[in-house]
């Protein structure tokens, strides 16, 4: 039985317009997917560098900064740093407790930084005594807390930032991000890392911008493999004096 003129003729329409309907939502699809990429990877990164930008301005307009840096093991037979928790200020100037491995064994040290100088009084020494952290491969602490080379400048310095997500730290939202440090702006705060080589850092921030915490993951001894270590970081507005022993 043959059809009608009048369904061959909406038969044809119908196979000329399927394949331009085809295109169409083709081309739609291409130019809205391509721009919405293009801007989310865009803003996101700007995003995160200003996010960065405002947490290194709350450190560095802090009057006291409790700060904790620590790895949880060296590589054996390395002479290295590990673990300086204690507060301080911009002058620059520390006080607090350092643990250095050396030799195989774990020193502790009541440390006071000031003035440009390291003052340590361990268990085995009734005063305190001046010392070079370098010999140690540990950093003057103090150092740590300044605007310009300390901890705070790793924040601006992070090239391919990513977001990494969110994740809950007791009833607070953390936002964590991720990025990659020169091996010369590491070596500034562990004088030991490596200046040629990168490092892997990932940061948390609160929705106020601050700082929770940083871990810096890479060669931080020539010797050893990769070390990790933690900053934790807290600021108050109550200043602290520190002075000499």
């Amino acid at each position: 039985m043959s059809s009608s003129p009048a369904c061959k003729t909406e038969r044809v329409r119908t196979r000329h317009l399927i394949p331009a309907l085809l295109a169409a939502a083709l081309v739609l699809t291409g130019c809205t997917g391509g721009s919405e990429s293009s801007d989310s990877t865009g803003g996101d990164t700007q995003q995160l560098e200003q996010r960065l930008a405002a947490a290194k301005t709350a450190l560095d307009d802090a009057e006291t900064i409790d700060i904790s840096l620590a790895t949880k093991s060296l590589p054996d037979g390395i002479t290295g740093l590990l673990s300086a928790k204690g507060q301080g200020n911009h002058s620059p100037a520390f006080t607090g407790k350092v643990t250095v491995i050396t030799g195989g064994a774990s020193i502790g040290a009541d440390v006071i930084a000031v003035d440009g100088k390291v003052y340590a009084k361990t268990g085995f020494t009734p005063d305190f005594a001046t010392i070079d952290p370098k010999d140690l491969k540990a950093p003057d602490p103090a150092a740590l807390l300044s605007t310009d080379d300390g901890i705070s400048q790793i924040l601006v310095k992070t090239t391919k930032l990513s977001d990494g997500g969110q994740s809950r730290d007791g009833k607070d939202v953390l936002t964590t991000v991720k990025g990659t440090l020169p091996g010369d702006v590491v070596a500034t705060i562990i004088p030991s890392a490596a200046a040629d080589q990168t490092f892997a850092v990932t940061y948390r921030l609160d929705d106020d911008d601050t700082l929770r915490d940083a871990t810096l993951s890479g060669q931080f001894y020539p010797e050893g493999g990769k070390v990790t270590y933690t900053v934790t970081l807290k600021t108050s507005d109550t200043p602290v004096t520190v002075t000499k022993p």
